[in-house]
């Protein structure tokens, strides 16, 4: 009588392969999920290049830009003054740069993130790289009633895209809405204070954000898969120092 090997008690059955939640692979979705999130990056981008196209098609002349420009001018005054140039030496020169990420990835691999840390220069590199490439591609001229010096090219704002990557990153980083809140908060400021200053148009602080988004969510799909991981690794470590039990974390 022939063995059936898969009535043996002593031959273990083959493993199923991982699944998520909802029965996918997990190997599966964790594909679809980077897919979406590069899609919904490059889209994001995309939409930004064609701001561009349009404004360069109008020769830089947009009448909400121009609305806009006399709108602000006359809310200028010296409390207004303050924020706005405090604002201008954090988002951009040696501090934007250099300083903002350098400390961020510092503070992150103290906390014991180096995925993190990575997160945040590598996306705050390719957010200031995708700006200049843009700078130099249209070329656009800023307005003439500028509070303070700046370089060349108007569209799009580096200030405001750096702004948008670091509230991302941050954001993706510690999940909470209230870290959300205050990024959306810090771009929203970032990017009014650049019209307010004169030295970008509105539409120019609106690609950026875009510019700062999409370049943070490209980066992150990279990256997702060690994100996620040393993410749950950190709570874990919280969780057994505080002495409580493990708790679940949202992917």
């Amino acid at each position: 009588m022939a063995h059936d090997e898969s009535s043996d008690p002593a031959t273990p059955a083959p493993a199923d392969p991982p699944t998520t939640a909802d029965g996918a692979d997990a190997p599966a979705a964790r594909r679809l999920h980077r897919r979406v999130i590069v899609a919904a990056g490059v889209g994001v981008l995309f939409v930004a290049l064609l701001l561009g196209g349009l404004i360069a098609v109008r020769n830089g002349v947009i009448g909400l830009d121009e609305g806009w420009a006399g709108e602000v001018i006359e809310l200028r005054g010296a409390f207004g003054d303050a924020v706005a140039f405090t604002m201008n030496r954090l988002g951009g020169g040696a501090i934007g740069v250099f300083v903002v990420p350098l400390g961020g990835a510092i503070v992150l691999l103290l906390c014991r993130r180096p995925w993190g840390a990575a997160f945040f220069i590598l996306a705050s590199a390719a957010s200031a790289g995708v700006v200049q490439l843009l700078k130099h591609l249209f070329g656009r001229a800023r307005p003439e009633d500028m509070l303070v010096t700046s370089d060349f090219g108007s569209f799009p704002s580096g200030h405001v895209a750096n702004a948008a990557t670091i509230a991302v990153v941050v954001g993706i980083i510690a999940p909470r809405v209230w870290v959300w809140a205050l990024g959306v908060a810090y771009t929203l400021l970032m990017a009014f204070t650049r019209t307010y200053l004169g030295v970008h148009w509105l539409t120019d602080t609106i690609a950026g954000a875009l510019v700062g988004v999409g370049v943070a969510l490209v980066v992150w799909a990279i990256l997702a898969r060690p994100l996620e991981e040393e993410r749950q690794r950190w709570h874990r470590r919280r969780d057994a120092s505080a002495g409580t039990a493990p708790t679940a974390q949202a992917g």
